[in-house]
């Protein structure tokens, strides 16, 4: 186990959508930290059961984001049956693409309450106790769509967009009180959910093309950013967006051409990880 500013011995972190995915590497990195799990899933109870095993036995939480109230009694749940939250992980998300102009009303209003009202309500579940004691972290995934959005990504983006803005909404609030809050992006990352799209050569090669680091991402490329904000040694960091991308957002690799090379056909589909 790491030990001194690394280490996450004696504190208990609470990991949103950690069925599979970015979230399961979340998990295990801040169980190797040291720090003790507890998970949250929606829809995959298999899943989330090798997770909680991969990180010792963890108990695990089922919750749909989408339905009002659903985060905030999920919150409620957790303290009660095991105690404080000192790190908090906001990993789980809905991603629903759609044409721009067939965007139902309905569609905006799952992404805000899953993506957004989300977020919102685990913070005050669990950040005013982490000021009290004078040490917290939260992280939330964020996304490359933030920075370079498209169309039938609108209500994704958006959510994304406005996530990191309530986030250093609170951060300035709290970071006196020794709390940090930060979101770290991925890019186009390689996960279960989309590892038959990444078998395809053809869409392989179109999505490397754009990345500067000339590979896609794993989830244990997302979950190192992850463990160090949450850590001592990030401890003067706090309102920031870290982007896990390969330099997507700093331009496309040399000699790529014209544009981020991602056409609709060529950019990943779309997950979600609540």
């Amino acid at each position: 186990m790491t030990a001194g500013r690394f280490s996450l011995a004696g504190r208990r972190a609470f990991v949103t959508g950690a069925s599979s995915g970015i979230g399961r590497a979340i998990a295990l990195a801040l169980h190797e930290l040291g720090a003790t799990l507890v998970l949250h899933h929606f829809g995959d109870p298999e899943g989330a059961a090798a997770s909680a095993r991969a990180v010792g036995g963890a108990p695990v939480f089922e919750a749909d984001f989408t339905r009002a109230g659903a985060a905030t009694a999920l919150a409620g749940a957790v303290l009660d049956r095991h105690g404080p939250i000192d790190v908090l992980i906001a990993n789980a998300a809905i991603e629903r693409r759609a044409a721009w102009t067939a965007l139902t009303e309905a569609e905006v209003g799952a992404h805000v309450s899953a993506n957004l009202l989300s977020l919102i309500a685990l913070t005050q579940g669990f950040v005013p106790a982490m000021a009290e004691r004078g040490w917290g972290r939260v992280v939330a995934t964020g996304s490359v769509m933030a920075a370079r959005p498209r169309a039938e990504a609108l209500a994704y983006a958006a959510m994304k967009s406005a996530q990191f803005t309530a986030l250093r909404s609170i951060a300035r609030e709290v970071g006196p009180r020794g709390v940090t809050m930060n979101v770290v992006s991925p890019g186009a990352i390689q996960i279960e959910r989309n590892a038959a799209r990444y078998a395809d050569p053809d869409f392989r090669r179109a999505v490397t093309a754009k990345i500067p680091l000339a590979r896609p991402g794993t989830p244990d490329d997302v979950a190192g950013a992850v463990a160090f904000l949450c850590t001592d040694a990030a401890a003067y960091i706090t309102g920031a967006n870290i982007p896990v991308d390969g330099g997507w957002t700093i331009g496309d690799a040399p000699g790529a051409l014209p544009g981020d090379g991602s056409s609709s056909e060529t950019r990943p589909a779309a997950v979600e990880r609540t």
